[in-house]
């Protein structure tokens, strides 16, 4: 049965095969292999001893059967059965280790490839995770890499299996009669070359079913998340969302009955050639041992042989298909490690010296990338990468923060506050001048300097599907609970964590959605308090905050932000007035700079802003 069916999977996959590979795979295949090669050298010697077990079972049946139609010696048969049961249980004893040694290879396999593909994504750019599809880069990391893994056993084990079987069967069978050999031989093609057929259409089947199942799954993952889920019940969609996955799911249960089907017509014709071939064995080997060129024993073997034929030569008929799709799935996984990290960190990378820190923007100019420099077409489901990019969206941008003081960035939407905030931690690199923390372009700075010295609350701070404990904690490990306490006090939100249930150990939900979005700032904000970055970037930090929250929070990180260096980004003029330097972009440049009072007497875009602003605010305070 198990047999029946890799040869059924060899057949599907037929179709999938590619052309070629690139150049140098085999070679850092063999690499990925090379820590496990002494498992992999006891499991080839596994599976050659498997082989010949399965080759001698039949001779020595044979053997019984001349010596039970002799009746003459029964010391013999009962020798040769003694024999046979202890072959037995060596195979199965055997083929146990054997499982046992693909199991901690192919185990072992995917680990090293799944952690290589871990480490080296989270190097990647935040511009690469913009543009790819999260469902294709988790493939990567499950799919594919187990088809990495079958390399080395199914396919490898399978290579030598039916190499070793098939020679053996072939050679016993030759020596026992030739005739009935090459008779047996003749009805391959009629099994062979319909089963190939039968697998391009089943192949077929299988990439419309994996298709329809990918959208299903994208569509189960955007609607059952919480931003996804509010949206069809706001827009009152239920019905017809229904109705397109039961029309996806419908087809994948007609392609299901189809595949049963077809696997079933292929399993009767395999058992229906064999069984005509053991036919035409017993008939001629039955003829040869009634003019006594064969032994009835012979015969036996013959057929019992045969069924060790088919299979490794239907199966050998593939291996090329069956080696390239199990190595292109290795290609998949070297096209994620292949795709260089636009930001890294240099060998002489250096650490920022104690004490405050000063933050200093010299003549910066920025353009995002082009999609074909951090991204893959195949992790974005395009046929080509979006080739623009480049345009420059920062000009000239030059300011410097003195330790200890606060410079805003305001303008309307659009303007570069978020850009520019987003090259200080390194997520982008400038493309012309300079981003400096104490007369040290970040570029020079290594990643866990430049992490503790730099911390951040986006408009919309992420919370792990984790306690509050765990999410506090990630900003600094090993950290107190009584400092976790302290600093939720100080976000204001120690009130509300001591009255939940399970306190610290209470889960936040994907995405923090069991708490409000009030809730979820204060928790980012405290998770920054026990940073204690030197320099904070806030990016409308208060933005999903009430009134009230919104005084309490500021009280908590003016006291953080004492003696810190500060870039914020605002939309809330108010929550800016007390700043060192205000600027104020449009378009990618600086056209006002100033404190609060000098941007309102310069009449400019400043105080075109703030008096927008507050005719805007003035009917909702009234």
């Amino acid at each position: 049965m198990d047999n029946t069916w890799a040869l059924l999977s060899s057949a599907m996959r037929a179709n999938d095969v590619p052309k070629g590979l690139s150049r140098g795979t085999l070679k850092r295949v063999a690499r990925f292999a090379r820590p496990h090669w002494r498992r992999l050298l006891a499991f080839l010697v596994l599976t050659v001893i498997s082989a010949v077990l399965a080759v001698s079972t039949p001779v020595l049946a044979g053997k019984v059967v001349d010596a039970i139609v002799g009746g003459r010696d029964l010391p013999l048969v009962i020798w040769l059965a003694v024999v046979i049961a202890l072959l037995a249980v060596a195979d199965a004893g055997f083929g146990l280790i054997e499982r046992w040694q693909s199991a901690r290879i192919g185990e072992g396999i995917i680990y090293d490839l799944r952690r290589a593909v871990f480490e080296h994504v989270q190097r990647m750019p935040i511009a690469f995770f913009t543009r790819t599809r999260t469902g294709a880069l988790v493939s990567r990391l499950n799919n594919d890499v187990i088809g990495a893994q079958r390399t080395f056993t199914a396919t490898l084990s399978g290579l030598v299996t039916n190499t070793i079987q098939l020679a053996l069967s072939l050679a016993v069978m030759l020596t026992l009669s030739w005739q009935v050999t090459l008779i047996a031989l003749v009805l391959l093609p009629i099994f062979v070359l319909p089963a190939r057929r039968l697998g391009r259409r089943m192949a077929g089947l299988q990439r419309e079913a994996a298709n329809l199942n990918a959208g299903m799954t994208t569509q189960m993952t955007e609607r059952f998340s919480a931003p996804g889920a509010t949206l069809v019940k706001l827009f009152g969609r239920p019905r017809q969302e229904a109705d397109d996955f039961g029309l996806r799911a419908g087809r994948v249960r007609d392609i299901g009955v189809r595949t049963a089907m077809l696997t079933r017509w292929f399993m009767t014709s395999l058992t229906l050639v064999s069984a005509l071939a053991q036919a035409l064995v017993y008939g001629l080997g039955g003829y040869l041992a009634l003019t006594g060129v064969l032994a009835p024993g012979t015969v036996v073997a013959l057929a019992l042989l045969l069924t060790r034929l088919y299979a490794p030569l239907t199966a050998l008929a593939n291996v090329r298909v069956d080696v390239m799709t199990a190595l292109v799935s290795f290609e998949r996984v070297f096209e994620v490690l292949d795709l260089e990290p636009m930001i890294k960190e240099k060998p002489s990378a250096q650490t920022l010296s104690s004490g405050p820190v000063a933050v200093e923007f010299s003549d910066v100019r920025f353009g995002y990338p082009a999609a074909d420099r951090y991204s893959l077409a195949s992790l974005e489901d395009v046929a080509t990468l979006d080739h623009r990019g480049g345009e420059e969206v920062l000009h000239g941008i030059s300011f410097r923060a003195e330790p200890g003081q606060m410079v805003a960035l305001v303008g309307s939407s659009g303007a570069g506050k978020s850009t520019i905030a987003s090259l200080l931690p390194r997520l982008y690199d400038v493309d012309a001048g300079s981003v400096r923390l104490s007369d040290v372009d970040v570029r020079e700075l290594s990643f866990a300097s430049l992490r503790e010295t730099v911390g951040v609350v986006t408009q919309d701070g992420h919370l792990f599907h984790d306690t509050i404990r765990a999410n506090l904690a990630y900003a600094r490990p090993g950290v107190t609970d009584d400092e976790i306490w302290a600093a939720l006090d100080r976000a204001r939100l120690g009130e509300l964590v001591h009255s939940l249930p399970d306190g610290l150990d209470t889960t936040v939900g994907e995405r923090g959605y069991r708490l409000s979005g009030g809730e979820r700032q204060r928790l980012t904000i405290a998770r920054l308090l026990l940073a204690q970055p030197k320099v904070v970037i806030l990016d409308e930090a208060t933005a999903h905050l009430d009134s009230e929250s919104e005084a309490a929070v500021g009280e908590a990180l003016t006291h953080a932000l004492a003696g810190r260096t500060a870039l914020v980004i605002a939309h809330r003029l108010s929550t800016v007035r007390a700043a060192d330097q205000i600027l104020v972009l449009e378009h990618g440049e600086i056209v006002e700079r100033g404190t609060h009072e000098e941007l309102l007497a310069a009449n400019g875009r400043y105080a075109t802003l703030h008096a927008t602003q507050f005719a805007e605010e003035e009917p909702a305070v009234a």
